[in-house]
């Protein structure tokens, strides 16, 4: 038998209790330690999660000559040295979403990348939630003949305290779209044509409210087969549903309206009009 992969994670919150809970269905096959600032916490993620080490600190669990690759489940604020870090003392490296704020800085991890012969992934679960994945195949199918618009809304008002990280945009990286709307420019961006360019308008930012941040994005964007698509983005405009919201894709032999967080699909082309619920039992595409 093959020895197991060794992961480290950098960081332990949300993300980090999410992909523990899904890697226990492979406990032969990938041990998990974790390493935060806070030592008690990295103690108590290794306890609940029957993690092979724990560390106080994110260079020790870099340093570890055991450690295979490393999970950066930090403020994007950090993404960049520890991936350098990482890459320099021969780790892979899976980064969270979103990995890095600028070009620059992408070109610099990609040329660590070459140099240190590992593997880079961003970690993107939207790519493989079921929505994602059925809009794909109807695409690919021709379910609604060639593409002509593409149009994406998720519109909440949700606001961060004044306590979040997610509020410092020097933190964050950048704005509410740049933390959490890049999960539907994803989607966009995922369905088989490939966006080729971009434009981003946004409103005036209203600094009410302990929520200082920029909350609101209107994206336009053109695909390499002639579509052209948008995505309306908020956290500050209420939404009677809570968030359901409705998007679609057009084209010339049919029309795709699904609920944005993939809830359900309606297909129309040609023949029957098809009914889908994509699924519900991972539905952000954790696993």
């Amino acid at each position: 038998m093959p020895a197991p992969l060794r992961i480290a994670f950098l960081g332990c919150g949300f993300i980090t209790r999410v992909h523990s809970r899904n890697l226990r269905r492979f406990k032969t096959e990938i041990v998990c330690g974790y390493a935060s600032r806070d030592q008690a916490k990295a103690n108590e993620f290794c306890g609940n999660y029957r993690g092979t080490g724990s560390y106080g600190d994110y260079a020790e669990a870099i340093a570890d000559p055991n450690i295979d690759a490393v999970v950066i489940a930090v403020p994007p604020r950090f993404h960049l040295n520890l991936t350098l870090q990482a890459l320099a003392a021969g780790k892979h490296v899976l980064v969270e979403k979103p990995a890095f704020p600028t070009m620059g800085d992408y070109e610099v991890v990609r040329d660590a990348r070459d140099r240190a012969g590992r593997v880079v992934l961003v970690g993107e679960n939207d790519h493989y939630k079921p929505l994602a994945i059925v809009l794909r195949k109807l695409l690919a199918d021709g379910v609604i003949g060639e593409m002509v618009f593409g149009h994406f809304s998720s519109i909440v008002r949700r606001l961060k305290t004044a306590d979040d990280w997610r509020n410092d945009e020097a933190m964050a990286g950048g704005d509410a779209f740049f933390e959490e709307g890049i999960h539907w420019l994803h989607l966009a961006g995922s369905l088989g044509p490939t966006i080729t360019s971009i434009t981003g308008y946004r409103p005036t930012v209203s600094t009410a409210g302990p929520d200082r941040r920029a909350k609101s994005m209107l994206v336009a964007f053109t695909y390499d087969n002639g579509a052209v698509g948008s995505l309306y983005y908020s956290r500050e405009i209420p939404s009677m549903l809570k968030g359901l919201r409705l998007s679609k894709l057009f084209g010339r032999e049919g029309v795709i309206t699904f609920e944005s967080n993939g809830v359900v699909l309606l297909a129309r082309g040609d023949g029957f009009p098809r009914l889908i619920f994509p699924g519900f039992r991972d539905m952000r595409g954790y696993q």
